[in-house]
């Protein structure tokens, strides 16, 4: 029997795709009225589903931890997950955090992470390869600078034996792979597996499993150090993009293809 895994998975709530973005407030933030899962994340979480599953899952002492930071409608990110079969969810959530940065977010999830691993330590944090918001992917690094761990990023392919973890990184000529000890920072991308969809049993289920809401204060955070006070980075400027305009019609009358021509060069684009 293989020793058993506690993992937390960073999920983040953000804005539908679906729908156009906006921003708010005198930050300009991002508006997350209608916000979901990040898809990105889902992989993931399903990556830390399977490691736990093939150890014996929650039954054998194996721990999936959903841990979303955001305001109150970030929860809905930890309950999707907890549907698709997470153990349990944590919640940071703090007035203090609004407007982070990369930088601070990145610091208050690593003392979030610290403060779950009282205990029990930590084996492995796992995270999407972006956020569908932002779409830096600079947390997953920031966050094993500041842990201290080892970090493997854009993993599409992720085992783990004993202390140890081995990944594939896939380019576009090549691919490597690449070993780190555990506990360790993984992200990994939309190629490392399919999600599993919530069925009516994890939906049922989520229902009895729970959610811990922490705060800066629970986590030992300064919050002179996150939000718009402790980012590195600011918006200090933003307006609508433009309307489309309608585009050229060009009516071949034995002419189109110089025409075409013509308005390519004029576009700089040949």
């Amino acid at each position: 029997m293989e020793e058993t895994l506690k993992i937390i998975v960073l999920v983040k709530h953000v804005p539908d795709a679906q729908f156009d973005r906006h921003l708010t407030g005198e930050g300009y933030t991002t508006d997350r009225d209608e916000s979901i899962l990040s898809e990105l994340d889902e992989y993931a979480l399903e990556a830390a589903l399977q490691l736990a599953e093939a150890r014996g899952g929650a039954k054998a002492g194996n721990q999936v931890i959903a841990l979303s930071m955001g305001a109150s409608g970030a929860v809905n990110a930890v309950k999707k997950s907890l549907q698709m079969g997470a153990t349990e969810g944590v919640h940071l959530t703090d007035s203090a955090l609004a407007g982070s940065d990369a930088a601070a977010t990145s610091l208050a999830l690593a003392a979030a992470i610290r403060h779950l691993g009282t205990g029990a330590p930590v084996d492995l944090i796992l995270t999407g390869m972006a956020s569908t918001d932002g779409e830096t992917s600079l947390v997953p690094a920031q966050l094993a600078e500041r842990l201290g761990l080892p970090q493997v990023t854009f993993a599409s392919s992720l085992t783990v034996d004993g202390g140890r973890l081995t990944a594939r990184r896939d380019a576009d000529t090549y691919s490597e792979t690449v070993e780190a000890t555990l506990p360790a920072v993984v992200s990994v991308t939309d190629q490392i597996n399919e999600p599993r969809y919530p069925n009516f049993k994890g939906i049922i289920a989520a229902k009895r499993k729970s959610i811990t809401t922490l705060s800066l204060a629970d986590i030992g955070v300064d919050p002179a150090h996150v939000g718009h006070a402790g980012s590195w980075t600011t918006v200090t400027a933003a307006e609508e993009r433009p309307p489309r305009t309608a585009g050229t019609i060009i009516t071949d009358e034995g002419d189109a293809g110089v025409r075409l021509v013509d308005f390519l060069a004029a576009q700089k684009l040949l």
